[in-house]
């Protein structure tokens, strides 16, 4: 709901428990007024009327309490837009007029000395605290000059004045992705970016702050940003002298340069979200994972499958009868979806031949894939393949027609990591190539599900003979989001997943347009545990796939864990299985059968339930809750036992204290006072132990 008051000049947005205000002085200001519990529209006539705070003649009044910072004028702040002409540098605007259109509020302004016109948007829906906030910025003048974006970011976040502030972040690398991590904010500025072409590996675009570190996992204030952008990117947050803490997020790494706009050319951000909630961690991780799969994720009210993926089973050494075989046994095992990863196509024996000649290897799939997909198809699977459409190899027939295609500066060496290069998807004449390429491709064959891979970052990101090469860095993920939103208009059948050498492409971006996502390349059990925590703070369990590889882990650590600890830990998300069943006993597989039998029954409840993180993986007992309707289901871990003492207690939450429960496997009754107060005691014990719960609503005591 957005109300307006005091003349047009204050605006509220209501969401479902919590309200943002803003208000626009006499003298043009946009200024931040509220952000936090529901107030009224009276309220907010009344923060805006209240007497504007003192300030020091080496300090500016504006900084930390305007909605947008610009360069230019009495700010000292980190600008969210800085923009230039030959002649002028900077933005000194005036206010053009506001509109609301259904839960959308604009609000428009101009420079008429840049010849520029810009808008912010705001977006609060009934069901949601999430707010969403993104720019447009438009050059209205004559066509020479043009009109130089340097910098132009989604939004700026003010937060209310506190003592003190702790800095929740995910950070990481490959193997590592999503760790979290929480410290003090102190004076200054932290920067967490990207600066390699993709979201990376390095960090997630996410940030939350709770006032003096009092928050916990289901009390207190948090107030936490998330950026909607796949490529390079920054979140800035200071704190600024007085104390007073922004943040400010969007597209690019730093302000060489976004793109120079034409007459009449508008560039618009990408989304940087807000959350507000009072009920801590868990309570802000649910809000953000309700808001996305309400409004984010395509299809999400749908339930993932199971999946199989052959690539930890066959690596480059694949066969059509190799893929039946796996395929065969995947099906017996209750898989729904199986997916032949790398090497199916062009000349690919190993990594540094093939990228970029999307076609069936005509030795390995003489019929192509149309004749293992229809096998597929009638041992009741669905059929998958892996691309990774914006690299290629030198050794490829695609790069030997067209060597410009790629990123590159002249003169310079090509920097290959991977054996790959990076296809300049900016191209028009590269868009083209590939949408054919991928077209004829899912019209060959019954084909439901894509892997879409990135596994190279950025280096030479260079583009002879054009005028403004920089803008390569927006443009190529503008394209590679167009090209992604035409193949599923052209073919709603089929599923994307996001892939980049694991977790390195994971945002709001990317998910509102494809299904789910390969958090990590690291499939060992205990690992996953840590990595799929940090994964939760924002994003829900029904885009996390998961899956269970054979053991010992042999990518990464050669260590030892039982099928039951495996799939315990991969039912947290979306259930997946790699190994290579042919090696696997019929003990195994029979095993392996009745927890996929398992998964199938959980399913709902992990992938469109309500997450409760139980107690964080740190060595211990473990456990995350997942709470759907009448259905609770705990998945539980223990690490270690440690002289022979049983593990704590495992406290539930999110149940009625006045219903009683049912176990479903044991048929024992519990009362929900008893499950939340005392908690239960898992019966764990020695390494790596694993179990599952699940309870239904049963009747009152």
């Amino acid at each position: 709901m957005i109300e307006t008051g005091d003349r047009g000049r204050t605006w509220l947005l209501t969401g479902a428990s919590g309200s943002y205000a803003l208000h626009l002085t006499d003298r043009d200001q946009l200024l931040h007024l509220h952000w936090g519990p529901r107030i009224s529209l009276a309220a907010a006539e009344a923060l805006a009327a209240a007497p504007e705070p003192p300030f020091r003649g080496f300090e500016s009044q504006l900084d930390g309490r305007e909605e947008y910072p610009v360069e230019g004028g009495p700010r000292f702040v980190r600008p969210a837009l800085s923009v230039r002409t030959p002649e002028v540098r900077g933005t000194e605007w005036v206010f053009a007029g506001a509109a609301v259109d259904g839960d959308e509020l604009r609000i428009a302004f101009s420079d008429s000395v840049q010849w520029l016109a810009l808008t912010l948007h705001y977006r609060m829906r009934d069901d949601s605290d999430v707010i969403e906030r993104w720019a447009t910025v438009t050059h209205t003048g004559p066509d020479d000059p043009p009109l130089e974006l340097l910098r132009a970011d989604a939004a700026a976040w003010a937060l209310p004045a506190r003592d003190s502030w702790r800095l929740s972040q995910l950070h990481g690398r490959w193997a590592a992705e999503t760790q979290l991590v929480r410290s003090e904010l102190t004076y200054g500025e932290k920067v967490l970016s990207s600066r390699r072409g993709h979201t990376g590996h390095q960090f997630l675009p996410w940030v939350a702050l709770d006032a003096d570190g009092a928050a916990t996992e289901e009390d207190g204030e948090v107030y936490g940003c998330a950026l909607g952008w796949s490529g390079s990117w920054r979140i800035a947050v200071q704190q600024l002298p007085d104390g007073l803490v922004q943040i400010t997020g969007g597209a690019g790494y730093d302000d060489s340069g976004l793109l120079r706009l034409a007459q009449g050319e508008t560039y618009t951000t990408p989304v940087f979200a807000g959350l507000w909630s009072a009920e801590g961690f868990g309570g802000a991780s649910r809000a953000w994972h309700a808001w996305q799969l309400a409004h984010v994720v395509p299809d999400a009210e749908s339930l993932r499958p199971v999946l199989y993926n052959s690539w930890e089973a066959t690596g480059f050494d694949i066969a059509e009868d190799q893929q039946r075989a796996l395929a065969e046994r995947a099906a017996a095992m209750g898989v729904e979806l199986f997916v032949v990863d790398d090497a199916w196509f062009g000349q690919r024996t190993s990594d540094r031949a093939g990228l970029g000649d999307w076609t069936p290897n005509p030795e390995r799939f003489p019929g192509g894939l149309k004749p293992l997909a229809d096998e597929v198809h009638g041992l009741g699977m669905q059929f998958g393949i892996w691309v990774e459409p914006e690299m290629v190899n030198a050794d490829s027939d695609l790069y030997r027609a067209h060597p410009d295609w790629v990123q590159h500066f002249p003169g310079r060496t090509r920097t290959e990591f991977r054996h790959q290069l990076v296809l300049n998807l900016a191209r028009t004449d590269v868009q083209n190539h590939l949408w054919e390429q991928l077209d004829t491709l899912l019209s060959s064959a019954p084909i439901d599900y894509v892997k879409w891979d990135f596994n190279r970052c950025f280096t030479d990101a260079g583009w002879p003979g054009e005028d403004y090469p920089q803008k390569l860095w927006i443009a190529h993920v503008d394209a590679l989001y167009a090209l992604i939103d035409r193949l599923r208009a052209a073919h709603p059948g089929v599923a994307f997943e996001s892939c980049s050498g694991g977790g390195g492409r994971i945002d709001l971006g990317i998910l509102a347009r494809t299904d789910q996502v390969w958090t990590s390349d690291n499939t060992d059990p205990l690992d996953r545990l840590a990595i799929q925590e940090g994964f939760g703070q924002i994003h829900p369990a029904r885009v996390m796939a998961a899956w269970v590889t054979d053991s010992p882990n042999v990518q990464l650590n050669s260590r030892t864990s039982s099928l039951r600890f495996r799939f315990v830990s991969a039912m947290a998300g979306v259930l997946g299985v790699g190994g290579d069943l042919t090696e696997w006993s019929d003990e195994e597989l029979a095993e392996a059968r009745s927890w996929v039998d398992l998964y199938k029954e959980i399913r709902p409840a992990v992938q469109h339930g309500a997450l409760y993180r139980l107690r964080a993986p740190r060595g211990g007992l473990s456990a995350v809750q997942y709470v759907h309707g009448d259905e609770a289901v705990v998945l539980m871990w223990l690490e270690a036992q440690r002289y022979g003492e049983r593990p704590p207690a495992l406290r539930l939450r999110g149940l009625d204290p006045a219903a009683t429960y049912t176990d479903l496997d044991t048929g024992a009754v519990h009362h929900g006072a008893v499950l939340l107060h005392q908690g239960l005691h898992t019966g764990l014990r020695g390494d790596l132990d694993a179990k599952v719960l699940r309870l239904r609503r049963g009747g009152r005591p």
